[in-house]
């Protein structure tokens, strides 16, 4: 595997002290490793419709949803998000090849995954397969509004197709090695409270730092259903998309849309 670790900073905007101090401890434990940042400089965001949009709704998280993949694919090494610390050396991981990790039993792209895939056309061809779907899609909706949709969703779809099971273990899906949470996301959400085994080697720190008000509403909502009311993952993300948009779109713009993914069905 490529000796380089990149992420994604798009908006122009200065990066915290948060996300700084993420990517030092990456520097902390990869000291080998080269850190490039991708940008508006280095990528181009008329690369799709879905990341020409997003971009132009200065929704950048949801730009390097499909940036990473690309950058990834095409580069090879490592992907973090900015607010992924590193505690621990990933040599061992990294040695056995392309791996993803998972958060409530989905595969989160973001806390952590690597690629090679000079031997491994088989993962080569589900990374390729995400892409084209995110190719295939758009960000805008036809009513106006935003497909909020995570890359942690479509992921696991895509993944499931090919084998992936949304349980706590080791799974090897076509070459690519996808760990449970307990090695790249081992903090509650919701109190906050990390718990590290001797197999974690990152902690997700939650901080969104991309999102809007009404994206960190749905993250919080989604993570209270979860927690206290005990609700399926899935089922508690649906239900705060739904009550989010209906606070900052209204009843008939929620409603509409709600009627076109069933005709699209």
């Amino acid at each position: 595997m490529k000796k380089v670790i990149h992420y994604c900073w798009f908006g122009g905007n200065s990066i915290p002290e948060s996300a700084q101090r993420c990517i030092d401890s990456w520097k902390k434990f990869l000291p080998d490793f080269e850190i490039i940042q991708w940008n508006e400089t280095n990528f181009d965001i008329n690369t799709c419709e879905y990341v020409k949009e997003a971009y132009s709704h200065k929704k950048w998280a949801f730009v390097s949803d499909y940036a990473r993949f690309k950058i990834l694919l095409e580069n090879g090494g490592l992907y973090f998000d900015t607010d992924v610390e590193v505690i621990k050396p990933l040599d061992e991981i990294i040695l056995k090849g392309s791996f993803l990790g998972c958060e409530k039993l989905m595969i989160n792209p973001g806390l952590g995954m690597g690629f090679d895939f000079d031997n491994n056309k088989k993962g080569k061809m589900i990374i390729e397969e995400i892409l084209n779907f995110y190719e295939g899609i758009h960000f805008e909706n036809p009513d106006g509004s935003l497909n909020q949709t995570t890359i942690v969703e479509y992921t696991t779809t895509v993944f499931k197709k090919y084998g992936f099971k949304e349980k706590n273990s080791i799974q090897e899906i076509n070459g690519i090695s996808i760990y449970p949470n307990e090695y790249f996301c081992p903090m509650d959400p919701i109190e906050k409270k990390v718990i590290i085994t001797d197999k974690t080697l990152t902690i997700h720190h939650y901080d969104a730092s991309w999102y809007g008000k009404p994206e960190k509403e749905i993250i919080n909502l989604c993570q209270f259903l979860n927690k206290k009311l005990q609700l399926p993952w899935r089922i508690s993300k649906r239900i705060s998309v739904l009550l989010i948009n209906l606070k900052y779109e209204g009843l008939f713009k929620t409603f509409k849309r709600f009627l076109n993914k069933i005709i699209k069905k």
